[in-house]
């Protein structure tokens, strides 16, 4: 019991620790801010131009940081106080400019109102979907054993062994690589005879044609889809 109480103090410790240094750091655009615009904001103030409110953009950092012809700016960089998107947002209840309007049944909570100040308060950085952002090849680290790595993620899978002090397990045998790539890929074991062909495969590229012909398989789309499903 002593153990458990002094276990417990230690966790409550470094969460109080933990606690401020978080509420300090920027928002992250797409983990904190954007969730929040699309919810509240983007109805009315976002791409649909047909639905759009009072020529207002917040879906674009250009169209939100550019003053009105009122002169407000929905959004100043490094500004909230002078950033009218906080004002509204933060006008009491019953008042005829509070955002969102009463009509929408919509208010964002303190944590959400506050997640909004720091990221003015820090700039205001926006970042595109992922989705649209064109990938980019990076450089491979530099590794001491050259001879290991037969690819390019291997390059970084050791890289990081080799920092941790670690050196790579040996190669699997063949009926173990068959089992793992089934789990991974199709979420199935392979049977006796599936294990047996590619065990017994003498071409060099078995692994490949072994990769390929899951991916091809119905199955892999349907462990896969399911899993993107539960996302949506």
């Amino acid at each position: 019991m002593i153990r458990i109480n002094r276990s417990l103090g230690v966790i409550s410790i470094c969460l109080s620790l933990m606690a401020p240094a978080h509420a300090a750091e920027s928002p992250s655009f797409e983990r904190d801010v954007r969730p929040i615009l699309s919810r509240y904001c983007f109805k009315c103030h976002g791409p649909d131009e047909g639905q759009r409110q009072s020529g207002l953009r917040l879906d674009v950092r250009d169209a939100a940081i550019k003053s009105a012809d009122s002169g407000k700016v929905a959004i100043a960089p490094s500004k909230p106080d002078a950033s009218e998107l906080l004002r509204r947002i933060n006008l009491p209840d019953g008042s005829e400019d509070k955002m969102p309007p009463a009509s929408t049944k919509f208010e964002l909570t303190a944590e959400q109102r506050d997640i909004l100040k720091r990221w003015i308060a820090n700039g205001a950085e926006y970042r595109p979907h992922w989705a649209f952002v064109a990938p980019q090849r990076p450089a491979l680290p530099k590794v001491r054993d050259a001879n290991w790595p037969r690819n390019g993620i291997d390059h970084f899978v050791l890289a990081r062994l080799e920092t941790e002090g670690l050196k790579p397990s040996p190669q699997a045998d063949r009926h173990t690589l068959a089992r793992r790539v089934f789990l991974d890929l199709i979420g199935v074991p392979p049977t006796p005879d599936e294990a047996d062909e590619f065990v017994n495969d003498p071409s060099p590229n078995a692994y490949e044609r072994l990769v390929d012909r899951l991916l091809a398989s119905p199955t892999y789309g349907e462990r896969w889809a399911r899993r993107w499903l539960d996302l949506a």
